[in-house]
């Protein structure tokens, strides 16, 4: 059985990353960096700021932590755990991938961080605006960052669910936390207005 799905995951990401052109090589290595949405972040920082003041700091905090939780349990819970080889440090699959700019990652893939840090991020922000627009803007953006990984040849399928599921497990996990213990519940919807 494990068999079967270690060479289903190949072979969808043989496929996935077969499909390429140059044009969408140079998005995806857009999409698959981190400075590159600093104004994406920034944008999600003024819009918290703006809709929750100076209560927003709790939810900073909150956000900090679901991040730091997904890309370290991935490292340790799971790439230090299984070993599981990237795509792209694959002897037998190697000369099949698709690698842009030469870039082959870290040895492990097994969870991808990417998947985890991005789906904590969009699964928590999604549990705290509620906003439909708002959720789906997230979580295709966290989609989009996960699919890049298989594109640039550095992922597996099965990396990018594992780490899109341990990242929305934190972060709904760290939202009830904060929630529970009334860390920032009275700040979860911005003070209404006085009736003029």
């Amino acid at each position: 059985m494990l068999d079967w799905l270690i060479n289903l995951d190949t072979d969808l990401f043989l496929w996935l990353n077969g499909h390429h052109s140059p044009f969408w090589d140079q998005i995806m290595w857009f999409v698959s960096g981190k400075i590159e949405w600093v104004p994406f972040y920034l944008v999600l920082l003024g819009y918290i700021i703006n809709r929750y003041k100076w209560q927003s700091i709790s939810i900073v905090v909150a956000v900090i932590l679901t991040i730091t939780l997904a890309d370290q349990l991935a490292v340790k819970a799971f790439k230090e755990v299984f070993e599981r080889l990237r795509p792209s440090h694959n002897n037998e699959i190697q000369h099949l991938i698709h690698i842009v700019n030469s870039y082959r990652g870290g040895a492990y893939g097994f969870v991808s961080n990417h998947a985890a840090n991005s789906f904590a991020l969009a699964v928590f922000m999604s549990l705290l605006i509620r906003k439909r627009l708002f959720v789906i803007i997230m979580l295709f953006w966290a989609s989009l960052v996960s699919y890049s990984r298989i594109y640039l040849g550095v992922h597996y399928p099965g990396d990018i669910l594992g780490g899109a599921l341990l990242g929305s497990l934190i972060g709904w996990l760290v939202y009830y936390l904060f929630n529970r213990f009334s860390l920032f519940t009275l700040f979860l919807r911005p003070k209404r207005e006085s009736a003029s």
